[in-house]
């Protein structure tokens, strides 16, 4: 079988009659991450906030099939910055850890996707606690095909199979693997066309790339939403590792207690939170859109990883939902009647709801929007739950967002084939509302269903004062992704400027110093 690069090199693979397309052939110079592209993605700004958060303890799993040559799957471990005792190799022809090794040998493409992963400097997660890098064709027949357990929780997949076994199979496969043991799979959507398998299993992430060679969704079986989440990146090979990066960095933090303390360890390590938590921290770029029924952007998925927003909407806390009713099956479901909000505008929760025969139900989570200064708040919620092992599809859950004052229904989530459903208001006004998540009830879907929610509210103010012979601007550290611009008139058509100067972080705020002038000077903020 073939293994057809994204430049048309045509290799030799045994792959069961299954072929692997990996990404672009790259360079050795493309190692190393940039550091813009940290920046982007929200990992420099968590690490100044906590220099710990590295991936510490987490054991990852990185299977690579063959580059260029064949056998040629090993990472390097001296490309990548780490040492030798970090890896084991492990293929058909058994394991090794120890560099160089007769199971095959370096790849560059392994080497830059490692580098993105858990490079040792430049890398988003440089400090796990092991490497199991896996030869692909071995790792899908030895592990995925026989459901054998990995001690990795997070794996990296920067390849996608072509047509044969079909993607329906191979999304039965990985998924039933990750419901059983809770890994998760983050994998590249690939590089054209529409988003192939494993990227389009359910229970995974499929990551495209920003302004890069990214296939674009829906998927072709039913249509559901992938790519779940993008990254800038020539190809998917490569923005997928960092987003590896960032689930093994929220596990980390996940496990040690972050998202509330020891009693929430399990839950905030649950792949539908790290999964959920992923997509909600993302930045939107200026055309992103959805619909009711198909949640993400065909394009961009959920939007641009933010490592640091979603980090924050973790350790903002788990908050169990307000209240919980059962209106009758296919009836109006309003706002109920509870007292009490969620104790804060952001922040997650795992838990589980059930319809019956007769009733629909929905778990209520109300919250208030204070009276601010600035007039509306952005508001962001993601619902993640699974497709269970052996079954040939998931359950059916909404989201939907009220307005308590009068049950207005302002924004609703429905699709009818994802397992995720995504809310994003950037204009609502303070008030009390009321979001939903929503299980059918009636003949033949009865029973319990565990989900993932992420949630932030926030109304960003831009401050400005006096400072000497300067002027000092300043806002809110959280949430990121923020660009400060300047315009010297408001008369159109206007000319907005990014401010160059680096904003330092002072007391959980961004601060920019400019030197006061005598003509006027407008400022705003623009995310992205």
């Amino acid at each position: 079988m073939s293994l057809r690069l994204a430049r048309c090199r045509v290799l030799k693979i045994n792959l069961l009659q299954k072929r692997l397309v990996l990404g672009a052939l790259v360079l050795s110079a493309m190692l190393v991450a940039k550091a813009t592209d940290l920046d982007t993605i929200g990992a420099t700004l968590l690490r100044a906030t906590d220099a710990t958060l590295l991936g510490d303890g987490i054991k990852v799993a990185h299977p690579e099939a063959s580059y260029l040559v064949e056998g040629a799957w090993e990472v390097n471990p001296s490309i990548v910055g780490q040492p030798v005792s970090l890896f084991t190799y492990l293929s058909s022809d058994g394991s090794s850890s120890t560099y160089p090794n007769g199971l095959g040998v370096q790849s560059d493409h392994a080497d830059s996707v490692a580098g993105n992963f858990y490079g040792g400097g430049s890398g988003v997660s440089p400090q796990v606690a092991h490497v199991d890098n896996y030869e692909g064709n071995y790792f899908y027949e030895s592990n995925i095909l026989t459901g054998l357990p990995i001690q990795a929780k997070i794996v990296n997949q920067s390849f996608i199979f072509g047509t044969n076994p079909p993607q329906q199979i191979l999304d039965t496969q990985y998924d039933n693997y990750a419901a059983q043991h809770n890994v998760l799979f983050v994998s590249g959507a690939g590089n054209s066309g529409p988003p192939s398998a494993p990227a389009t299993a359910y229970n995974g992430i499929g990551v495209g790339a920003y302004g890069g060679d990214s296939s674009v969704g829906p998927t072709t079986d039913n249509g559901r939403s992938k790519p779940d989440i993008t990254v800038p990146a020539g190809v998917t090979s490569f923005s997928t590792p960092y987003v590896a990066g960032a689930a093994t960095v929220l596990l980390q933090a996940a496990l040690r207690g972050d998202g509330g303390g020891p009693s929430t360890t399990n839950a905030a390590a649950d792949i539908r939170t790290l999964k959920a938590l992923l997509l909600n921290g993302a930045i939107k770029p200026t055309n992103w859109t959805h619909t009711s029924t198909a949640p993400l952007d065909v394009r961009y998925g959920a939007g641009i990883l933010n490592l640091f927003n979603s980090y924050k909407q973790l350790a903002a806390g788990k908050y169990t939902f307000t209240e919980s009713t059962a209106p009758s099956v296919g009836g109006a479901h309003p706002p109920g009647g509870g007292a009490g909000n969620v104790a804060s505008l952001i922040g997650w929760d795992n838990a589980s709801i059930a319809g019956t025969v007769l009733a629909d139900k929905v778990n209520h989570y109300y919250f208030t929007l204070p009276v601010a200064s600035a007039k509306t708040f952005t508001f962001t919620s993601t619902l993640v739950w699974l497709r269970q092992a052996g079954v040939s599809n998931a359950k059916n859950l909404d989201l939907f967002l009220y307005d308590r004052s009068n049950s207005n229904l302002l924004a609703s989530s429905v699709s009818t084939v994802d397992n995720v459903e995504h809310l994003f208001v950037n204009a609502l006004p303070a008030g009390r509302y009321d979001l939903q998540v929503f299980k059918n009830g009636g003949l033949g879907v009865t029973g319990s269903e565990t989900y993932a929610l992420a949630f932030e509210s926030f109304a960003l103010t831009l401050s400005i004062a006096k400072s000497g012979t300067n002027v000092l601007l300043s806002w809110p550290l959280a949430p990121t992704g923020f660009r400060l611009e300047s315009t010297a008139t408001l008369d159109q058509p206007i000319s907005w400027s990014t401010v160059t100067n680096a904003p330092a972080l002072t007391n959980n705020q961004n601060r920019v110093t400019l030197p006061a002038t005598a003509s006027a000077q407008f400022f705003r903020l623009v995310r992205p």
